[in-house]
């Protein structure tokens, strides 16, 4: 799949804005604090709704304006289809080919994209949330239904919380936290096993790509630790069972701490590189080639799931990796995946891919095209 345009107004520091581009490589290049990330986070928006630098809304549209609105045209191997999406102070409004999208599960995943910044190198040694981040936003970009679960999940674990914090003022909801246990219970075996899913396709694909960067010399694998012990190839009812017990085991350690102890927001992943933690004991190098490995495996994953590459969009990540990374990178994506870069420039990188890319000069929120 590839961007064919994209049209932005009143967002971030671009009052409007609209670019055409092909199915190769876009660089977007100028200073710092011009713009060029506004792009990329413009992308990324479209395609699932949510920014990967901000939680709040309002950060995207421009000062003093009531809202954004960002749209493009998105080629598939078989369809197109028109994106748009309005964000204002009370909420999104998502269309897709001109129809609004009653839930944001229905629109995520018409457009696929991977990013790739800095701030991704933390997926190896950053906290937890990160990785659990990056967990939900890929499997949701390629399944609504889990988008759709993990959405009620959050919403009962913020209520639950509250109720464990405020039990010793109202001690009757104590039924009510059985039922609440009952339902999550049942959420969790979804994301559960959607997560494993995923990781298991993670894990083969990273691994493959992970001995091709480093010649054979080493081996990645990934782990899951949840906090609640499965065994994913149970069926669903069985597992709901086992959940709940282990709820009820723990409620009065989370009356006392008021929060709920386990379940998906509080797992996390490991990487192995030759069976030693890369997070704890790992050199730089090796972080580093362990991210890239990840996200090139998100590629190949993506690709597996709906049956064409996405986008990829590489905000700034060529001057944090190495020569030899970035050629890694380059002859990855080499006339396979549409892909957007920014960077401050390109001098001392010198790959093919980078020679035939289409180049945009943006400066103070203006983007002029270079021929």
């Amino acid at each position: 799949m590839f961007l064919k345009n994209l049209s932005l107004k009143q967002f971030r520091n671009y009052e409007t804005l609209q670019l055409t581009f092909d199915q190769h490589v876009t660089l977007f290049v100028g200073q710092n604090a011009q713009g060029k990330t506004n792009i990329l986070e413009s992308i990324y928006v479209l395609a699932l709704a949510k920014s990967h630098r901000t939680t709040k809304d309002r950060d995207l549209i421009q000062w003093d304006q009531p809202f954004a609105v960002i749209k493009g045209e998105v080629e598939q191997r078989f369809t197109s289809a028109k994106l748009e999406l309005q964000l204002t102070q009370r909420g999104k409004k998502a269309k897709l080919n001109g129809i609004e999208q009653r839930k944001l599960s229905d629109y995520v995943g018409a457009l696929n994209v991977v990013m790739f910044a800095p701030e991704d190198l933390e997926i190896v040694k950053g906290s937890p949330s990160i990785r659990r981040r990056f967990i939900d936003m890929e499997i949701g970009q390629v399944s609504p239904a889990y988008l759709y679960t993990l959405t009620d999940y959050n919403k009962l674990i913020s209520q639950r919380n509250q109720l464990l914090k405020d039990f010793h003022q109202h001690q009757k909801n104590l039924a009510l936290l059985e039922v609440w246990n009952q339902q999550m219970a049942e959420m969790i075996v979804k994301i559960l096993k959607k997560r494993y899913s995923f990781v298991d396709q993670l894990q083969k694909w990273a691994n493959t790509i992970h001995q091709q960067i480093t010649d054979g010399k080493e081996t990645l694998s990934i782990q899951y630790n949840g906090t609640i012990d499965i065994d994913p190839h149970q069926t669903g009812g069985d597992v709901a069972d086992h959940i709940f017990q282990k709820l009820e085991e723990i409620r009065q350690r989370e009356l006392m701490r008021g929060t709920s102890l386990i379940g998906p927001h509080r797992d996390d992943l490991s990487f192995y590189v030759n069976g030693i933690d890369v997070q704890q004991f790992g050199s730089q190098g090796q972080q580093r080639t362990t991210a890239l490995s990840i996200k090139l495996a998100e590629l190949e994953l993506i690709k597996e799931e709906v049956g064409e590459y996405p986008v990829l969009l590489l905000d700034d990540v060529l001057s944090e990796l190495d020569e030899f990374r970035q050629t890694q990178l380059l002859d990855a994506i080499q006339d396979r995946v549409q892909t957007f870069v920014t960077t401050t420039g390109v001098e001392g990188i010198h790959h093919q891919t980078l020679d035939q890319a289409s180049v945009f000069r943006v400066t103070q929120g203006s983007v002029t095209g270079e021929h």
